[in-house]
């Protein structure tokens, strides 16, 4: 499996082969179809990200000292984006997922991209991330 690092730069360098915003702004929606989603019984009000502008859902399961996410968006963009989080952070460490930063997100210009309110859900889903992570962390 890849660590963090190498997932983030993995999506630094497709987004380098994309030209515009435009084509940006396709890929993360083609991210988000691929998200299997969540069933319902999962769409709680516990693991509704608070600060989205679309209503996301991250749910997290910690098996073999390693979380793995899953997550839902009723918005097209938020669901990319989230798809996004998920293939980085799904299947690591609480500690891996703490040592890790965000800089993927200013080196591929995500927040320039976005709204300042599509801007501060970004905030909000890597903030539940991180949350995850200490919740877990003090677990084990």
């Amino acid at each position: 499996m890849k660590t963090i690092t190498e997932n983030q730069q993995e999506i630094v360098d497709e987004f380098a082969f994309l030209g515009d915003w435009e084509q940006k702004y396709e890929y993360i929606i083609d991210l988000g179809k691929d998200l299997k989603g969540l069933p319902e019984e999962k769409k709680t009000e516990a693991n509704q990200i608070k600060g989205c502008q679309s209503k996301v859902w991250l749910d997290a399961d910690f098996r073999d000292g390693k979380l793995f996410f899953d997550a839902d968006s009723d918005g097209i963009l938020p669901k990319g984006i989230i798809a996004l989080l998920v293939r980085i952070y799904s299947g690591h460490s609480a500690e891996e997922i703490l040592s890790s930063d965000f800089k993927f997100i200013e080196d591929i210009g995500l927040q320039e991209f976005l709204s300042p309110s599509r801007a501060n859900g970004l905030m909000a889903m890597t903030k539940q991330i991180k949350f995850y992570a200490v919740a877990y962390q003090l677990k084990s």
